[in-house]
């Protein structure tokens, strides 16, 4: 494990089939690390960051949201997204901004049908994945069966991270044709190697657990504080807008991802809204949130992800400053609607 201490952000989304558990693996992490003093459940309606009372209600997640979390080594800004289809589009707008993911799956029920939508999904936007396979407390869950089938369906990179150190290396140096040739003539496999296998989405850490429980939930923090992709950012100010949404009192929040420079408040901002008019905006207030809290800096660096006030015709996948274009996104909400006004 490397000795370097870094600090930068690192945007890591929790993606799932609905009812694999994700959301309580977030309530775990927040747990293990500190961030949280009682292990919120979805059942008991009191999950950090399933806070609207629809999600409450329905006991499922509906709108993506963040908290801020720290490892020896690493700074985490941890994404939970909906796992049920119908609002899989929301899930999606997060891949642009992500560093790496935690696709959870199942022990019990394996990969499933939206599983394999995410793992398409991840491989469009060329997001660096961790799997994490819960519920493995349960009856049912067969270990080297499910890695089978992880290596089957989704990719033979798949490496279970549990096993010993030499296995690991064996396992990581057949992923890649010029490190298996260095691994046998010296024998040895890097943290450094196995950083840019993953970064290079050739190798998939695997970790088994049962988040509900609060196994397997270190080693998975230990795997993402070692091997998370480290970005190197520059100084010309770009961003990305993920999300749009407005806060308890109705106040219009632009989501972004710094990719690129920083951020300052009262800085005036140019962009083109969607009818390709030319605008130019004063940010009012930059806020950090982890759950339903906030905090609001004066100036934010390139790779954070923070809610912007004062923009009033931003739009989701807008590229700001610097940015290149981004994909058209691939999904769409299952529900569609119109308002008809009449005469």
């Amino acid at each position: 494990m490397p000795n370097e201490v870094k600090k930068t952000p690192c945007s890591t989304a929790l993606l799932a089939h609905v009812d694999a558990g994700k959301t309580t693996l977030s309530e775990a992490m927040l747990y293990c690390t500190g961030q949280r003093r009682t292990l919120g459940r979805v059942d008991h309606r009191d999950s950090y960051l399933d806070s609207h009372s629809l999600e409450r209600e329905r006991g499922i997640t509906i709108f993506s949201k963040q908290a801020r979390l720290k490892t020896p080594r690493r700074q985490l800004i941890l994404v939970d997204t909906p796992g049920h289809v119908d609002f899989s589009a929301e899930a999606e707008r997060t891949m642009p901004v992500l560093d790496c993911a935690v696709l959870v799956i199942s022990g019990t029920d394996g990969i499933q049908a939206h599983t394999l939508t995410l793992w398409r999904l991840l491989e469009r936007y060329q997001v660096p994945v961790f799997l994490f396979i819960n519920k493995m407390d349960l009856p049912g869950a067969d270990r080297e069966k499910l890695l089978g089938q992880l290596q089957q369906q989704l990719s033979t990179g798949c490496v279970d991270f549990d096993a010993d150190a030499e296995e690991i290396a064996e396992a990581a140096a057949m992923c890649d044709e010029a490190l298996l040739e260095s691994y046998l003539s010296s024998g040895t496999v890097t943290s450094g190697n196995l950083r840019e296998l993953i970064a290079a989405r050739k190798l998939f850490p695997c970790c088994f657990g049962a988040a509900l429980k609060l196994e397997g939930v270190d080693r998975l923090l230990d795997i993402l504080d070692a091997y998370a992709p480290q970005k190197q950012y520059g100084s010309e100010f770009a961003a990305r807008v993920y999300k749009i949404s407005r806060d308890q009192a109705g106040a219009r929040l632009t989501w972004v991802k710094v990719t690129s420079g920083s951020l300052r408040v009262r800085q005036n901002l140019r962009y083109t809204n969607q009818k390709g008019e030319a605008l130019e905006e004063k940010l009012v207030q930059l806020r950090l949130y982890s759950g339903d809290k906030f905090t609001a800096p004066e100036e934010i660096a390139a790779g954070q992800l923070a809610a912007l006030t004062g923009l009033s015709a931003t739009y989701v996948g807008q590229s700001l400053g610097m940015e290149p274009p981004g994909p058209a996104p691939l999904l769409e909400p299952v529900m569609t609607y119109r308002v008809n006004l009449p005469k």
